[in-house]
């Protein structure tokens, strides 16, 4: 299949090199806007980050900049349920130890008196798997993603704008005839 693919695992991982490469991408357009390198990068993926993707990220930025590697994944594995004829509220979540919670980015909105779904909403498993950050603030963050999709007008659909934008791109780019002058490889979007 792809030599960034493994059949065993039945994931998609980059090389140290690439993800060094990838990250470089990343700090140098920000800083040909911003004039100095970021303060904090935190990068979000649906599997486990190895040791080879994580060095090759953490030898791309300085020691100034802090690095966080977050793994986001919707799960059914718990269901919430509360004493009332709606379901969990939207920012609802369950911390299970510092650095790992569900977040249920989906549910009842308060502001608007209703819950714009069909079913009882499962949540996603957030894991900070390399890096330190405050699981709160993960969560804070990652609530304000589902909020802004720039390109749509769906109002909190689930996923952070991180991976859907990821997940258009991948569908994009495989579906695709290959092109010579592709911004990205699929690989960069997983």
């Amino acid at each position: 299949m792809y030599s960034w693919y493994s059949k065993e695992l039945k994931q998609f991982h980059l090389s140290k090199g690439k993800a060094a490469e990838l990250m470089q991408l990343a700090v140098t357009a920000y800083e040909d806007i911003h004039g100095v390198p970021p303060d904090e990068v935190f990068i979000h993926g649906r599997t486990r980050f190895d040791k080879n993707e994580w060095e090759g990220f953490r030898s791309a930025v300085s020691d100034q900049t802090k690095l966080v590697a977050i793994r986001i994944r919707p799960t059914d594995e718990l269901k919430l349920y509360r004493l009332a004829k709606q379901p969990p509220i939207r920012g609802s979540y369950l911390e299970i130890h510092e650095r790992m919670a569900y977040l249920w980015t989906k549910g009842y909105v308060p502001r608007f008196g209703t819950y714009p779904g069909f079913e009882v909403p499962n949540p996603l498993a957030i894991n900070i798997d390399w890096g330190d950050a405050p699981i709160e603030q993960v969560l804070t963050d990652i609530m304000a993603l589902t909020k802004v999709n720039f390109n749509g007008c769906s109002f909190s659909d689930g996923l952070p704008v991180t991976l859907k934008f990821a997940n258009a791109i991948g569908e994009i780019l495989t579906a695709a005839p290959k092109l010579e002058d592709a911004p990205q490889p699929f690989k960069y979007y997983i």
